[in-house]
C-alpha cells in the first residue's frame, strides 16, 4: 500500500503519520520527489482501514500495490536512487564504469590494472579477495591480504573499490578495509542472512543476479538490503 501525500505538509506532520502506521506493526518508508511526498507501507497491510487513511485530512490518496517487491518499487519512489560514493555518483544520469581483475593476485597486478583502467574512463575499480568456486581445490582468492592490496591500489588512484562479500562475519572487516562497494555474488543472491545484515550498513550493495533467477527473485532478494 502506498499513501500520497498533500502537497505542503509539514515534516512533522509527516513523522506523526509515520507513528501511526508503524503502532500498527508496519514500517513506512517515506519518499521525497519534486512536490510529492509518499509512504510506502510493508507488512501485512490489512491491519491498516484503507478508509480511514483516505478520508485523512492530509491524504491525497491510497494506492495498493500488487506486486510483491515493496521498496524496489516506482509506486514507492518515483525518483531514481542516486548514490555517492566518494566523488562518483551512481545512478539517474550518471553513467558509471566498474572494471578490474576477476581475482586480486599481487600488488603488481591490481595496482598496475588499477592504473590502466582509470585511464580507460573507469571511475570504480573492482576485484575478487575472496572467491567461490566450484571446485574447492582451484584458487580461492587471497582473502585478507587482497583486501590489503585493494587498498594499496585504491590510495594509487582514488578509485573506489568494489568487492565480493562471502559471509556475515567479514562484513566490519570490508567496513574498516574501505571497501566503498560490497559485492553480493551470483552464488550468494539467496543468502538471506546475509543479505539482512547487509540491509543494516550504510555502504552501497552491488547486487549480483543469481544463476537462472528470474527478474522477480532477483529484486525480491534486493528487498532483503
Amino acid at each position: 500500500m502506498v499513501i500520497v501525500l498533500k502537497s505542503n505538509i509539514s515534516k512533522q506532520e509527516v513523522y506523526n503519520l509515520v507513528a501511526d502506521i508503524e503502532i500498527s506493526g508496519l514500517s513506512a518508508h517515506i519518499s521525497e520527489g519534486l512536490g510529492i511526498t509518499t509512504i510506502g507501507l510493508v507488512g501485512d497491510t490489512t491491519k491498516i482501514d484503507r478508509k480511514k487513511w483516505q478520508a485523512n485530512p492530509l491524504v491525497e490518496k491510497v494506492m495498493i500495490v500488487q506486486e510483491p517487491f515493496k521498496r524496489a518499487n516506482r509506486r514507492f519512489q518515483a525518483e531514481d536512487t542516486v548514490i555517492n560514493v566518494g566523488d562518483i555518483k551512481i545512478g539517474g544520469n550518471a553513467l558509471t564504469f566498474i572494471a578490474g581483475p576477476c581475482s586480486v593476485e599481487s600488488e603488481e597486478q591490481i595496482v598496475g590494472i588499477a592504473r590502466e583502467v582509470k585511464r580507460l574512463g573507469a571511475t570504480a575499480l573492482r576485484g575478487g579477495a575472496f572467491k567461490p568456486r566450484t571446485s574447492p581445490y582451484t584458487f580461492q582468492g587471497l582473502e585478507l591480504e587482497g583486501l590489503k592490496l585493494l587498498k594499496i591500489a585504491k590510495e594509487e588512484t582514488g578509485l573506489p573499490i568494489v568487492t565480493e562479500i562471502m559471509s556475515t562475519d567479514m562484513i566490519d572487516t570490508f567496513i574498516n578495509d574501505g571497501v566503498d562497494i560490497i559485492q553480493v555474488g551470483a552464488r550468494n543472491m539467496q543468502n538471506f542472512d546475509l543479505l539482512k545484515q547487509l540491509g543494516k550498513i550504510n555502504t552501497p550493495i552491488l547486487l549480483k543476479r543469481g544463476l537462472a533467477a528470474t527478474i522477480e527473485e532477483w529484486i525480491m532478494s534486493a528487498e532483503y538490503i
